[in-house]
């Protein structure tokens, strides 16, 4: 298993190349769950796995509740199909809550404030009347709750997590920005996706799930991304083999087991014909030039393998500097951000060696890219 067969593997899988997703709710349906705390770059991750999604595309699916946006797994702002929050929430909710249980202390969310204070959200929202952080807060200062600061973070964070509020449709801000709303959980939901699974059966839809996108990818790998326990992980790969046979695979690298779609094997082994030309990876005909936020599943899927990124991401640098992911042919190459101005979108992309020649070309095909994605002329500066 070579460096270069993972990362063609892993854009393969993650639908950063071909076949890519037909829309957004297929890329999201792919992926399971996706990192999603900065949102204007959160559409983009959505968007980039499909053949030309727009970002009005995804805030479409965000607003018909398609696309639920609310805190899990690790946890923290996740984007998840409203056919797979029902059971993935049943799964990773009592490990959230204990995981948070000294926040909640800290916080003063003991159990009668989550129960009064939950009621009175669900009350709030109730009936399709979805409302801002802003809006909630007001009605929790009135009924005597914490309406900011730790304590308003952490009640809106249990109602999230015990599936009261979920989000709603969202709001402009007067100068243009997205707002996130809160609706009622099972109002947006519709009653748990239909099919309630059972404890074991989530298990083996999340390891299938993961692997099947992720792969090549380590127990450690998917543990750490779902919040779960390695074991958790090790019991979902025993109960996927049977409800799938033949599903997953397992190879190994240094010593370490790696698992994966069946299918990407051979690929992945290094067969001549997953290695050859027009890949579109490491050893294609030409360079391919990926803009991708640092919260990108491509980053954020792995921790014990992250490292064949080719560099630590994310990170956060001192001073004015751009923090999401250049990737040249699958590897980390720089750092980017967007800005607007007069009706264009400004690209501040720093790589980190010149962009000359074949990949300066793909560079400026990405830069168009994000420009179409926006619907608006996009420009490096």
């Amino acid at each position: 298993m070579q460096p270069d067969d993972v990362v063609r593997s892993r854009l393969r899988r993650q639908q950063l190349r071909a076949p890519q997703a037909a829309t957004v709710d297929d890329a999201l349906r792919s992926l399971l769950a996706v990192q999603s705390q900065e949102f204007a770059y959160a559409r983009w991750s959505l968007a980039q796995r499909t053949g030309g999604a727009t970002a009005d595309a995804v805030e479409e699916a965000l607003a018909e509740g398609t696309l639920l946006r609310t805190h899990i797994l690790r946890p923290t702002w996740h984007s998840v199909h409203r056919d797979d929050l029902g059971w993935l929430m049943t799964l990773s909710a009592p490990r959230l809550h204990q995981g948070n249980k000294g926040m909640y202390r800290q916080s003063g969310v003991d159990e009668d404030t989550a129960a009064r204070s939950g009621a009175i959200l669900a009350e709030a929202v109730a009936g399709g009347a979805h409302k801002t952080r802003e809006e909630l807060a007001v009605i929790l200062d009135g009924a005597g709750f914490p309406s900011k600061g730790l304590g308003f973070i952490y009640i809106l964070m249990h109602a999230e997590i015990s599936r009261i509020l979920v989000s709603g449709a969202p709001v402009r801000s007067a100068g243009g920005a997205l707002k996130q709303s809160y609706a009622l959980f099972d109002e947006r939901v519709n009653g748990s996706a239909g099919t309630a699974l059972d404890r074991e059966a989530a298990l083996a839809q999340l390891v299938l799930r993961y692997f099947s996108s992720r792969g090549p990818a380590t127990i450690k790998d998917c543990a750490v991304w779902s919040g779960l326990t390695m074991k958790d992980v090790r019991e979902g790969l025993h109960l996927a083999a049977d409800v799938a046979p033949g599903a997953l695979g397992t190879l190994t690298a240094d010593g370490i087991g790696f698992h994966l779609a069946a299918e990407e094997i051979d690929a992945v082994a290094g067969s001549a014909a997953a290695s050859g030309p027009g890949t579109d990876g490491p050893g294609s005909d030409g360079p391919r030039v990926d803009l991708i936020q640092c919260y990108d599943e491509y980053v954020m899927g792995y921790s014990q393998s992250r490292h064949y990124l080719g560099g630590s991401a994310p990170y956060f640098p001192t001073g004015d500097a751009p923090i999401h992911v250049v990737l040249l042919d699958g590897r980390l190459a720089g750092w980017w951000r967007h800005g607007f101005s007069g009706g264009i979108c400004e690209l501040d992309v720093r790589m980190d060696r010149p962009a000359t020649g074949a990949v300066k070309q793909a560079l400026d095909a990405e830069v168009a890219r994000y420009g179409a994605f926006l619907e608006m002329p996009a420009k490096l500066i």
